[in-house]
């Protein structure tokens, strides 16, 4: 972990040798850029989590609790590995599915949404939209950031979701939108 509690804690990483997870220096400059009133003893959503990184980050730096979906069974017990490891399963919840089955059914009212999602992806726009028409997953003003390749370019607006900062870090490109009310 980049910091927070469970500062300098590894993490097992993905199973998959397609899996792109998350680098730390990427990990860090998204905390770096977040206000920490975005997350802070507030609910978190990892999607496409991986091996949970981006949503443990969040625990860690001092969020209320963190969500995370993921499809891959082998991977969903990675996920819930590392939360042990890191002394948060009791503030987290691992759901199982595909992301855009999974949505209606979370709990919803997220104020930090985080996903970084397979580079090969095709319909990133999709899910965002998606995302931002589930009724009641996002709080107005939350946060919704999505790494992806520099080669997949985002629309600015995507319903209410409202484009706030573009960074690039090498081939990874982090976009952070709004929700606005």
């Amino acid at each position: 972990m980049v910091g927070g509690s469970a500062k300098g804690h590894r993490l097992k990483g993905t199973l998959s040798p397609e899996a792109r997870p998350t680098t730390q220096r990427v990990r860090a400059a998204i905390f770096n850029v977040l206000s920490i009133e975005t997350y802070f003893e507030r609910r978190v959503l990892d999607l496409y989590a991986g091996s949970g990184g981006l949503g443990i980050e969040a625990l860690s730096q001092g969020a209320a609790w963190a969500d995370f979906v993921e499809r891959s069974s082998p991977q969903c017990a990675v996920i819930r590995s590392n939360l042990e490891h890191t002394g948060f399963s009791r503030r987290s919840q691992v759901y199982c599915g595909e992301v855009s089955r999974t949505l209606a059914a979370l709990p919803g009212s997220y104020s930090l949404v985080v996903l970084d999602p397979p580079y090969k992806m095709q319909n990133l726009t999709q899910v965002l939209e998606k995302i931002d028409s589930t009724g009641g997953l996002i709080e107005e003003g939350g946060v919704v950031v999505v790494g992806h390749s520099k080669h997949t370019e985002l629309p600015g607006v995507i319903g209410r979701l409202i484009l706030d900062s573009h960074r690039r870090y090498g081939d990874n490109v982090v976009e952070f939108y709004r929700r606005d009310s």
